[in-house]
């Protein structure tokens, strides 16, 4: 074992290391990532939106955005340093609704996805206190009751896949998973123009999006790092209320890019890009 490196400056340091310094941030104990295939989960709509699929003869799906993901962290029975994670996606689906001969409407609904993944997060027995400042008032102090891991959940807006429109009569596997819609909270529900219908519907749209996530367990801990200086910027701040404008747009450089959408090339990383023949031809 070498000598024990404490706090402090660094004498005869490799590649410039000046010092060793006590930071205190957050630690990945254990992390996962997935690209799931979501299949049939329910579209609940708003009243306007319900009425056109009840006369709609056929669904399309447009776009799918996350609004929120809500997580919970638990720990594991007779398994110490393991947590479940329970996650709830929160998504808002624009559908576009084909009703004959009429124009193409534009209508927006949620949808709701749970999964549950197990990390490691090792243990923490100690209670933490912060002081929080507050103006013109004593500093309050918070209290972290429970020493659990932090999860955090990285995700990008889904893959757009398929839509369809089911009748509640019909025998299909997708009714099973129901969200309980009345539940959902008030600033979810906010994002849309009016209240949802009732999910007991004739007419029902289930969808079908790629999802990839990353899901991390983090714990607030002291770290010693190297440092090899302080951040100092180099750029200076350059200001424009006494520059004459036209001069400051002669510096901007002409945006060719934005004349000229990318190649299919600039989408394709090692070679390897998207198989259309999934899509029946429509990608191409």
């Amino acid at each position: 074992m070498g000598k024990e490196i404490v706090p402090g400056p660094i004498t005869g340091g490799a590649n410039c290391i000046k010092e060793a310094v006590c930071i205190h941030t957050d630690k990945v104990y254990d992390s996962c990532r997935d690209k799931e295939c979501l299949e049939d989960l329910r579209v609940y709509l708003c009243r306007e939106g319900q009425e056109l699929i009840d006369n709609a003869l056929s669904v399309k799906i447009s776009n799918t955005q996350i609004i929120y993901v809500f997580t919970d962290v638990e720990p594991v029975p007779f398994n110490s340093g393991y947590y479940t994670i329970d996650i709830k996606f929160f998504f808002k689906v624009t559908l576009d609704v084909f009703c004959g001969l009429m124009k193409t409407k534009r209508i927006e609904g949620l949808a709701v996805y749970d999964k549950k993944v197990v990390l490691f997060g090792s243990e923490g027995k100690s209670k933490i206190f912060r002081s929080t400042y507050k103006y013109d008032d004593l500093d309050p102090q918070s209290l972290m009751k429970t020493n659990l891991p932090q999860a955090v959940v990285e995700v990008v807006d889904p893959i757009s896949l398929s839509a369809k429109i089911v009748d509640r009569n019909t025998n299909c596997s997708c009714c099973c998973n129901q969200y309980d819609i009345s539940s959902a909270p008030d600033f979810i529900c906010r994002c849309f123009d009016d209240v949802f219908v009732q999910p007991d519907v004739d007419k029902q749209v289930y969808i079908t999006i790629g999802l990839f996530s990353i899901v991390k367990l983090e714990r607030n801990v002291q770290l010693l790092i190297p440092v090899y200086d302080f951040c100092v910027p180099q750029n200076e701040c350059v200001g424009t209320s006494s520059e004459n404008p036209c001069e400051l747009f002669e510096r901007i450089e002409f945006p060719v890019e934005e004349f000229y959408p990318p190649q299919k090339h600039d989408f394709v990383s090692n070679d390897q890009g998207v198989n259309t023949d999934s899509y029946g031809g429509c990608g191409r």
